[in-house]
């Protein structure tokens, strides 16, 4: 049993989603379990209509329409490649209606209270997963595979955090095998819907965009997957963003930990919850292209083979902002960092990197929503600075800690560089440090010069 989570842009057209059906007719055998995002740009178009709709109906119905007319021309197009599919076609065009006609619903109640809830956001946002599956079910019907429409509301089941809900394993894990496994059991292939869940009470919550990744590993993990297979419109984990480097190269096998840290700080490929399911069952992930399904893409695993190579990849993430806090009554005082870190979680601000001197905390954000509000309660601390337009970068490799050197190699090769912060030590795996946005290009290729001249051939492609 496998898992293969598609995202946008690899079903967001016909042509897109028929090479996904091909892709999936080729692991029937290996009993799939299929999960879709929504189609390429729909879920901004989603949020777009959840924000008309408080300002009118009408202008959010012609956003509906438009989408409407995107998917039920993409069903038609699907249809007409193939002429065994007038049934499965005809199905899906009344089952797209329906799911716009509770579209249209959700936007008018939103226009009529003049109020846009989370809960209603997350209604709204998750049309796009819903109408996805849709389309893909009636794609593999239509080539004769056994695909049956799974409605992950029915059972991945999360906290009532809405718009950023956290999954309930256990929960999860019980109604995920009552809910697929017949399906499985019985020769079908499950299309279910990624970034969607639903609360205990029935009410429908999102797990945060890119979620559809992550829902993969859920549902790997609650059923024992052999493995999980995330499609893309890349080949793989690089050892720098390639619009970057031109050059970089792909990486064939990374660890958990590795693959964790990319993610997070700034690698687009990959969502960073994804592999923490997948890490408590041992499940090994692969990174595949859609548009190059020869290749053998990345594989993340529990323990990859040592590399002759030090750094697996170098990683950035833009929009960062920096708080400085400065106290002379931080000096041997307890429960200075509790005060600190208190205020970030009653405003439901996570933190990336975090240093500190005798005197001074510094923190970065990579959502600054509510700094004028986490700002005014810090007052009461310290001396307050805020540092827009920063970036993070991350150089990741395994051992990195315990290596010496790295970090004489990694500040000489940038040295005409103005660096804010360093982070080193929470992690075996990484070494981050923070610079200017405008930096960040130059940064990058420098690095990567200076650890990838050469490389490991059974370790990079």
């Amino acid at each position: 049993m496998i898992v293969m989570k598609f995202g946008g842009t690899s079903i967001q057209d016909a042509a897109a989603i028929t090479n996904a059906v091909e892709i999936i007719r080729g692991r029937v055998g290996r009993r799939p379990i299929v999960v879709v995002s929504a189609m390429a740009r729909v879920t901004d178009a989603l949020l777009e209509i959840a924000e008309t709709s408080r300002h009118g109906y009408g202008d959010a119905l012609s956003l509906i329409e438009a989408l409407r007319s995107r998917h039920l021309s993409t069903a038609a197009v699907l249809a007409q490649r193939d002429a065994q599919t007038d049934c499965s076609s005809s199905d899906a065009k009344e089952k797209l209606n329906s799911v716009f006609s509770e579209l249209e619903s959700l936007a008018e109640s939103v226009s009529t209270l003049g109020d846009l809830t989370n809960p209603a956001r997350d209604a709204i946002a998750s049309v796009g997963e819903r109408l996805s599956s849709i389309i893909v079910a009636a794609a593999l019907q239509a080539k004769g595979v056994q695909a049956e429409l799974a409605d992950s509301r029915t059972f991945i089941v999360t906290d009532s955090r809405f718009t950023s809900a956290i999954p309930l394993m256990k929960e999860t894990e019980s109604k995920a095998k009552s809910a697929l496994l017949p399906i499985i059991h019985s020769g079908g292939v499950p299309v279910a819907q990624g970034f969607v869940g639903a609360t205990v009470d029935g009410l429908t919550t999102t797990i945060g965009r890119g979620g559809s990744d992550y829902s993969a590993a859920i549902i790997g993990a609650a059923l024992g997957a052999e493995a999980i297979e995330i499609w893309t419109d890349v080949d793989g984990l690089m050892t720098a963003d390639p619009r970057v480097v031109p050059g970089a190269k792909r990486i064939r096998i990374v660890s958990f930990g590795e693959a964790a840290e990319l993610s997070y700080f700034g690698a687009k490929v990959l969502h960073p919850s994804t592999v923490l399911p997948a890490v408590e069952r041992g499940i090994p992930v692969f990174i595949f292209n859609t548009h190059n399904p020869a290749c053998e893409g990345t594989i993340i695993a529990a323990q990859p083979r040592p590399s002759r190579n030090l750094i697996k990849s170098i990683a950035s993430k833009r929009g960062v902002t920096v708080v400085n806090i400065t106290s002379t009554r931080m000096l041997m005082a307890h429960g200075f960092l509790r005060k600190i870190f208190e205020v970030f979680d009653r405003h439901e601000t996570s933190v990336d990197v975090v240093t500190t001197s005798e005197v001074s905390v510094s923190i970065t954000l990579d959502n600054a929503d509510r700094i004028d509000a986490i700002k005014r309660d810090l007052d009461g601390i310290g001396e307050i600075s805020v540092e827009k337009r920063k970036a993070i970068v991350c150089v990741v490799g395994a051992d990195l800690k315990f290596t010496p050197g790295v970090a004489a190699r990694v500040f000489g090769a940038v040295a005409s560089s103005n660096v804010n912060m360093i982070s080193q030590g929470a992690s075996e795996i990484n070494l981050t440090f923070v610079i200017d946005e405008s930096e960040v290009e130059r940064v990058v290729r420098l690095l990567h010069d200076e650890f990838f001249s050469e490389v490991d051939c059974d370790m990079f492609a």
